[in-house]
């Protein structure tokens, strides 16, 4: 695949300026004028700098009235299982319970969405994390060549090695000796509220696989002296509080799990978590009682430093990615307001300079060569226009699953009844 800057060639948009937002990102309340270049953040202007900025020959978007911030980073999903609904029977002990109980319970359902074309899947994981903000996530299973695609809708880490979880991975160490030097190696543990959950952590020690690049995934059965352990090795962990809650009826302890120095939250997938990205967030802050500000870092910096990203990835800031989202101005920042933020709040995502979804009011903001390709997809009463096959996809789902039984977080999908693209500017 060819790359410029570590960024897919075909996720590169042409030059913009995405100017009168107020920024989101760093605390900051100021305006802020934003240009992306080949994908990079080429100049950001703050505060009165800002309402002057140079256009440069670039296409500017005016964007008074809505806040900027950046790109939002998913640590952990599983993207292929986004068609599914909820598959749980609760309360479990452990992961293995869990899978074993599903597919003696939903063995139908089970085979009937796998029958559904991998690539199809995959897709419309992508868009699940598109719509909540979701400009970078991490997959947690082999990388299929699709999500290696320029045109895939989100951009994947594409640098890691990974085991499915302590029980179930196989050959840890081989597992761990095939993950690219200084690449992070990710692997379900702790997740449970059992012996066997408990005990994980000790065992992935005694292997010698506790280090820097290790990223656990869950840790619900983490206690003090884990939290410890895991900090004297430099490991990193990924929280889905919502999965562990309809597994099994327990939330993380995040008084405990703070502790640990570099934590990230994760969506995982349909099959056990609340909805996207977004509802995590709302249900960790408010289910788990973790600050906006801490839960903020959690879907930004955090994840970034924990996946070794190394591209601006989670800020806005020059020579870094130009990935930025827009919600509308109510006053409170985003921030301030992501105990009650979801995807009906992004209008705008633009990754690597490119325009990846717009809302209809969005839409008529933009210049023409920036929403050309872009197709509608309606969900429950709202209207977003992405930058996916969107009609090649339902027809791929629904010719398994049915017409209008396309669901994404429980809401039916199908083509928007738009005929053609709205007047734009």
């Amino acid at each position: 695949m060819n790359k410029h800057d570590g960024i897919p060639a075909g996720k590169l948009g042409e030059s913009i300026v995405l100017s009168g937002a107020r920024c989101a990102d760093g605390g900051s309340a100021d305006h802020i004028s934003v240009e992306i270049s080949e994908g990079i953040v080429s100049r950001v202007f703050k505060g009165a700098q800002a309402a002057r900025a140079p256009a440069r020959r670039n296409s500017v978007v005016d964007l008074s009235g809505y806040w900027l911030m950046p790109g939002l980073i998913n640590a952990h999903d599983h993207l292929e299982y986004a068609l599914y609904p909820r598959l749980a029977d609760s309360p479990y002990k452990n992961y293995i319970e869990w899978g074993e109980d599903i597919h003696r319970k939903f063995p139908g359902l089970i085979v009937t969405h796998r029958a559904v074309s991998k690539d199809v899947r995959l897709w419309w994981g992508g868009i699940r994390n598109l719509l909540s903000g979701v400009t970078t996530v991490a997959h947690h299973n082999p990388l299929w060549p699709a999500l290696k695609q320029s045109d895939f809708p989100v951009r994947v880490v594409e640098e890691y090695g990974w085991a499915h979880s302590v029980a179930l991975g196989g050959d840890l160490s081989l597992a761990r000796a095939n993950t690219p030097k200084a690449c992070p190696f990710i692997v379900h543990a702790c997740e449970g509220v059992d012996e066997l959950a408990r005990a994980e952590l000790c065992e992935l020690d005694r292997l010698g696989l506790l280090d820097a690049f290790t990223v656990l995934v869950h840790g619900l059965a983490i206690d003090s002296q884990g939290a410890a352990l895991m900090n004297a090795r430099g490991a990193s962990l990924i929280v889905c509080p919502s999965s562990n809650y309809t597994l099994f009826n327990v939330l993380p302890d995040m008084a405990l799990l703070r502790r640990i120095r570099c934590i990230a939250l994760g969506s995982d997938s349909s099959l056990t978590a609340a909805g996207d990205l977004l509802d995590e967030i709302r249900f960790a802050i408010q289910r788990c009682a973790i600050a906006p500000e801490t839960i903020y870092r959690m879907v930004t910096k955090a994840p970034a430093r924990i996946l070794r990203l190394t591209r601006g990835e989670g800020s806005i800031v020059v020579s870094g990615v130009g990935d930025v989202i827009a919600v509308r101005d109510g006053g409170a920042s985003p921030i301030e307001r992501l105990d009650s933020l979801s995807s009906s709040d992004v209008e705008l995502v633009v990754i690597a300079g490119r325009v990846q979804l717009a809302s209809d009011s969005m839409l008529r903001r933009l210049p023409c060569s920036a929403v050309e390709g872009l197709e509608p997809l309606f969900l429950g009463s709202e209207t977003r226009w992405l930058r996916a096959p969107i009609g090649d996809l339902l027809l791929g789902a629904e010719d398994v699953l049915g017409e209008g039984q396309v669901r994404l977080n429980g809401r039916i999908a199908r083509a928007s009844a738009h005929v053609g693209v709205p007047h734009v500017g």
